[in-house]
């Protein structure tokens, strides 16, 4: 009896932490402009149910929740606080599906560079706005449906090169993005995300370019990333690393690859 207590305490502070989280989100979106800019559009003129704001709604909703399909996503509406917030009382898994296929993705864009600048005016550290984390990944589309779109024989898809700045613990949030076709390198996007000074870059060896690391040295931008394994080292200086350091050595080299 204990136990089950404890779980049903447990699940009530996660479903108030829940809603409290999504409250806020909602919060910082300006559904003002989104109204304007719909009714420039039309996108919703012909909509009897599920409007954009709606949609919105739930899919954030959905993502809070960690739900992982449109049916499961469709069983969120019969939570009483959504029904509320969205206005919608029953939804389909295919009314979903349609509206995903309908819904401009520039005025998704337009509400996300909304809020990237607001996150961007919040005064922060100085040292926290230095760390940058540059990372890629691919979004795959359907090869039928997206025939421009192929990098592999059966396969389609998307790569988004995103820049995230770390404010401070659990403060993170998107700088700047560049969506390419899935088959481009990584490597070819290095100099369009690593462009401020005096700045802390951290990305992985997908993006290593021996020449673009002289050139950032040079400019005085620091950077932190994985060597691959066919990289030449020559060691010009070993310098004392101190007792119960987390550093297993500190280094001088020059830098080269086999290719």
């Amino acid at each position: 009896m204990i136990r089950s207590k404890f779980k049903e305490k447990d699940r009530h502070v996660d479903k108030n932490t829940h809603l409290s989280s999504f409250s806020q989100w909602l919060n910082q979106i300006n559904f003002k402009q989104l109204d304007e800019t719909l009714g420039q559009t039309g996108s919703d003129k012909y909509v009897k149910k599920l409007m954009t704001k709606a949609y919105m709604t739930l899919f954030l909703y959905a993502h809070l929740q960690k739900e992982d399909s449109l049916h499961s996503i469709s069983d969120c509406v019969l939570s009483e606080e959504l029904q509320k917030a969205a206005g919608l009382s029953s939804i389909s898994a295919s009314q979903l599906s349609r509206k995903n296929n309908s819904v401009d993705p520039q005025l998704l864009m337009m509400i996300f560079l909304d809020l990237v600048a607001k996150i961007k005016g919040k005064q922060v550290p100085k040292i926290d706005e230095q760390l940058r984390v540059v990372d890629s990944t691919t979004i795959p589309l359907n090869a039928q449906r997206y025939p421009w779109a192929h990098f592999r024989k059966t396969k389609a898809g998307v790569k988004l090169h995103l820049r995230l700045v770390f404010m401070g613990k659990g403060q993170v949030f998107p700088e700047k993005a560049v969506l390419t076709s899935a088959q481009v390198n990584d490597r070819s996007q290095l100099d369009v995300l690593v462009d401020e000074k005096e700045a802390m870059y951290v990305f992985d060896r997908g993006y290593v370019d021996y020449r673009a690391f002289d050139r950032f040295s040079e400019e005085g931008m620091f950077f932190a990333s994985r060597l691959k394994k066919n990289a030449v080292i020559h060691v010009l200086h070993t310098y004392k690393v101190p007792e119960n350091s987390s550093l297993l050595s500190d280094q001088m080299i020059l830098l080269q690859s086999l290719l």
